[in-house]
């Protein structure tokens, strides 16, 4: 009797929390650009009732919503239903599912880091906050190298720089914090020749914008976002191609890595330290634990463990001809892609596409006839029997040759065969 009344309590409890949380997502449709206050911040989320990415974000969204009301946060949270509210759906541009977006003062950011709770408080965090945040002490300054792996910092007054910075920040921000500091707050450590300058701290230590060898500032920001060896997911991935950089991969178990796999890791973790000054201008390095990624990106099975360089602009990667067991085999692999005597495989040509259209429909529809033949047969058999009965009526409905019409056909053959002879 005991246990079936905490029972019934905890089914109520359970039952109340959800209600709590929901509490803090609104559903928005159609008319929401037209009532929402333009000083709002809207963190939202687009689904699909169908989308099982979707059903597992949902309670993630509540939990998000839940907490920023409880952290005081201005920023409110709000999802859609994007195949009822379509009007809305087109005006935000969404394209897939679940599309994550926050509206601040009539500019949208887009969200395009992995479905975490974390990753998306994180950009919440971020793009609500002021574009550009002051460390006003050494203390806060350390307090913040402690939670960023990367950190972009401004230092000095208001100059050109400033401006091209600022400029960056606005375009940037979803995808990472911008700081500016006076110099007397930064650590002892820090060495500038001149004021004013952009530094970025990460792996242990600094670098500083130099816009003669570095180009343009904005393109050295988006290159040195990411820490110069790290593990990276697929999300991560696809966001690495917008700076233009090829990736080396160490593909390694997800879990239990054995012996081969630790040390290809630490063989590409030595090549991306030791030989940062050659080589960071055009990879970046890490290793990878999940590789569906990959295998949509190859078409197949990529080997665990093995080595990949992925071509993110044009979906291309190249393999290592033999197996790549010391750090000179791993260079002479990096000098072969830059140069181009290793082979580019992959690609977004025409026939790629097809192909990739050809193994993204055998992937969804094999998991589909394996666990539920009728279904995926009644999926497939529908359309191609519409076809068929389409083109049957099209053909018993065409109209028929008239005989004055077959006359006439045969009087043209007749003129044709006299000419001939």
């Amino acid at each position: 009797m005991l246990d079936r009344r905490n029972m019934v309590l905890l089914s109520v409890l359970l039952f109340g929390s959800v209600l709590f949380a929901s509490a803090f997502v609104e559903e928005l449709d159609d008319s929401f650009l037209e009532s929402r206050d333009p000083d709002d911040i809207w963190l939202i989320q687009f689904y699909a009732p169908w989308c099982s990415f979707c059903k597992h974000l949902d309670p993630v969204w509540h939990q998000i919503g839940s907490e920023l009301r409880s952290f005081g946060s201005p920023v409110r949270v709000g999802k859609s239903d994007a195949t009822v509210n379509t009007a809305l759906a087109k005006e935000f541009r969404v394209r897939n599912y679940p599309a994550i977006l926050m509206l601040k003062k009539h500019v949208k950011y887009n969200y395009a880091g992995s479905r975490t709770k974390d990753g998306i408080m994180e950009f919440s965090d971020r793009v609500s906050g002021p574009l550009v945040r002051f460390l006003s002490s050494l203390q806060l300054f350390q307090h913040t190298m402690k939670r960023h792996d990367v950190m972009f910092v401004y230092v000095g007054a208001m100059s050109e720089l400033k401006g091209n910075y600022t400029t960056a920040a606005e375009e940037l921000i979803v995808h990472t914090f911008f700081f500016s500091a006076t110099r007397d707050v930064l650590p002892k450590t820090v060495t500038l020749t001149s004021l004013p300058a952009v530094l970025v701290f990460k792996d242990g230590t600094y670098f500083i914008y130099n816009e003669e060898h570095d180009g343009d500032l904005k393109g050295w920001i988006n290159r040195e976002r990411f820490p110069n060896f790290f593990q990276i997911d697929g999300y991560t991935l696809y966001s690495m191609g917008e700076s233009g950089k090829l990736v080396l991969l160490a593909l390694v178990e997800e879990t239990h890595l054995c012996d081969k796999s630790l040390r290809y890791k630490n063989l590409v973790e030595k090549v991306a330290t030791e030989h940062r000054e050659m080589y960071s201008r055009s990879f970046y390095f890490g290793f990878m634990k999940d590789s569906d990624y990959l295998n949509g990106l190859i078409m197949g099975e990529v080997t665990v463990p093995s080595f990949i360089v992925v071509n993110l602009s044009n979906d291309g990667y190249f393999l290592p001809a033999s197996h790549l067991e010391t750090e000179h085999h791993l260079l002479d692999f990096l000098k072969g892609v830059l140069n181009g005597s290793m082979e580019s495989l992959g690609g977004n040509g025409f026939s790629q596409r097809i192909r990739r259209a050809m193994y993204e429909t055998r992937i969804t529809l094999t998991p589909l006839f394996r666990d539920a033949p009728g279904l995926g047969c009644f999926l497939l058999g529908f359309p191609l029997s519409v076809g068929v009965i389409f083109c049957y009526l099209w053909i018993k409905n065409r109209p028929a040759q008239t005989d004055d019409e077959n006359k006439l056909l045969q009087h043209r053959k007749k003129v044709m065969n006299k000419k001939s002879d």
